[in-house]
């Protein structure tokens, strides 16, 4: 009988915690949008929603790996990946990605007046810039909800001196349960890592 009057009170209990949850998770989606659109910017409707589903991401960490190494390239197979989802403003999101012990790497989803920017922030353990660091590109405009494309700025062309084309993608499951980082040279894949959402660690 006691047994039977727990499972009566915690029932609804965990049915309110769960749609409570769902609203608060629209709400925060709702006060995201709201942010974003206060901003003066050039995003595409896409874009925005693209930050929105990043931004869901936020204070949790994954793990993930390479799924991908261009034929001549060092892999990075051995090693373990880890993203953390830290900074979740309107005009901002950070993702430090880390290999191993390395945690030299930040990636940056940028709102600028030219429109959505991805950048590479690289740094030295004492917190100091790299030589090459902040390099990437604005979103093209042909992405969507849950997909965006960087072909690389000037900046980046100038500072890597690329005549390779890099583009970088960032594609999110629409089912929000993986993160996938491609490096593309002249629409070529060279290197791709796949990160599972349904986990955080």
């Amino acid at each position: 009988m006691i047994t039977k009057f727990f499972l009566f009170i915690a029932i609804p209990l965990i049915v309110f915690s769960c749609r409570q949850g769902r609203q608060d998770s629209t709400q925060d989606k709702e006060d995201m949008i709201a942010r974003i659109e206060a901003l003066e910017s050039s995003l595409t409707e896409p874009e925005k929603i693209f930050l929105v589903n990043l931004a869901s991401l936020c204070g949790k960490s994954f793990r993930g790996e390479e799924t991908y190494m261009a034929p001549g390239r060092e892999s990075w197979a051995d090693k373990d990946f880890v993203m953390h989802v830290t900074v979740c403003e309107a005009d901002r999101i950070y993702i430090p990605f880390h290999l191993d012990q390395d945690r030299s790497r930040t990636w940056m989803f940028l709102v600028e007046d030219d429109g959505l920017r991805f950048r590479h922030d690289h740094r030295h353990e004492d917190g100091t810039p790299e030589d090459q660091t902040m390099y990437g590109g604005y979103a093209d405009g042909k992405g969507t909800e849950f997909r965006q494309n960087f072909p690389a700025d000037d900046y980046t062309i100038e500072l890597l001196e690329d005549t390779l084309g890099r583009e970088w993608r960032v594609i999110l499951d629409e089912d929000m349960t993986s993160f996938t980082y491609q490096l593309l040279y002249s629409s070529e894949l060279v290197f791709e890592a796949v990160f599972d959402l349904t986990s955080a660690i």
